[in-house]
């Protein structure tokens, strides 16, 4: 498919460039029947026996800012993942003129680069003992180049379930959660789980090519545990839905999928693209913000809802929603509208 077929005007004025308060006041589109909604009623769509499954990462501060050693000339690095030991997977700016050995310094500590830069990633080792905590105290919050206003507190930036550092970005779908929403949830008797995916270069690298399967999916880590596991199999075993909240979320179920509708516990590092066409077999309905044209991420909901998402998104521009990770969510349903004009 061209990648042109995923593409929409995007005016500047609809991109969230501030967070709304409180967070469940956020607008909530339901693509099953058009209608408008807030986040804090999210219980009332759904149904008792369902399982809304949240994504636990923690953003970094991943933005390290410094200078090559020797020139002085600036760098800036995006942390996108640790492999092995101390070697981090790291996104650099500018890149054309850095090369494997090069020495880099970021606030008190020193860096090398492990490989030559490729389309702008490399492997940058740091000289510490403790890497996260000097990523920490010298990074700064990683936003999307597209909010350009400064963010007041850097927890707006994190999601209520966030407990463990790893991501690059936050999986946006879950900042609209507060304390109200989950106690609503569980009046409703929808139970919650959590997986991990660290999000990193595939969920926020736009789609450069001209079709979308030229596009290179990067590998992040995904991670479902036991407990995420048996509730996802009670789940089924009532005859309740699975609802994603957000797209990092349907790629950890979908990339352990055993195919019947459940999952194997596990941590694996995955590239699953998932495009028109492609099987989603966990999944039910997905919660999600709505996306930059032409993404991976867009095309995700595409492979999900069907090619209807381009109604559901022309809809939400003429009624006002909020577009990107400071915006407003939509509920989709699996494949329930494909026809849709």
């Amino acid at each position: 498919m061209d990648a042109a077929d995923f593409d929409y005007r995007l005016p500047d004025d609809r991109i969230a460039q501030h967070p709304v308060e409180p967070r469940h006041a956020s607008r909530l589109l339901d693509a099953r029947d058009m209608t408008d909604h807030t986040f804090i009623d999210l219980a009332r769509l759904l149904e008792p026996g369902d399982l809304v499954v949240v994504n636990r990462t923690r953003v970094r501060a991943a933005r390290l800012k410094g200078y090559k050693a020797g020139t002085g000339g600036a760098v800036e690095a995006l942390v996108l993942r640790r492999l092995d030991g101390e070697r981090w997977e790291v996104m650099l700016r500018p890149a054309r003129r850095l090369r494997a050995g090069v020495q880099l310094v970021f606030g008190g500590v020193s860096a090398r680069l492990e490989s030559d830069p490729i389309h702008g990633v490399a492997v940058m080792t740091l000289d510490t003992d403790d890497p996260e905590r000097a990523i920490t105290e010298a990074g700064e919050m990683p936003l999307p180049p597209y909010i350009t206003a400064p963010l007041g507190d850097a927890d707006r930036y994190q999601t209520m379930f966030a407990d463990r550092p790893g991501s690059a970005a936050a999986p946006t779908a879950g900042l609209h959660f507060t304390d109200q929403v989950v106690e609503r949830l569980g009046g409703r008797g929808v139970q919650l789980a959590s997986v991990e995916l660290d999000v990193g270069l595939a969920t926020f690298r736009p789609i450069s090519t001209e079709t979308i399967e030229d596009h290179v999916m990067h590998t992040e880590r995904c991670r479902v545990d036991e407990a995420a596991a048996a509730a996802i199999a009670r789940c089924r075993q009532r005859g309740g839905r699975v609802v994603a909240i957000g797209t990092t979320v349907v790629r950890t179920l979908e990339s352990l999928a055993t195919g019947n509708g459940t999952v194997d516990p596990g941590e694996v590092d995955t590239d699953l693209y998932l495009t028109p066409g492609s099987q989603v077999s966990v999944t039910d309905l997905l919660v999600t913000n709505f996306h930059l044209p032409r993404s991976s991420l867009l095309v995700l909901v595409e492979a999900f809802m069907g090619p209807a998402w381009r109604h559901v998104y022309d809809e939400a521009l003429q009624r006002g929603y909020r577009f990107l990770s400071f915006g407003d969510a939509m509920l989709c349903a699996r494949n329930t509208y494909p026809d849709r004009p």
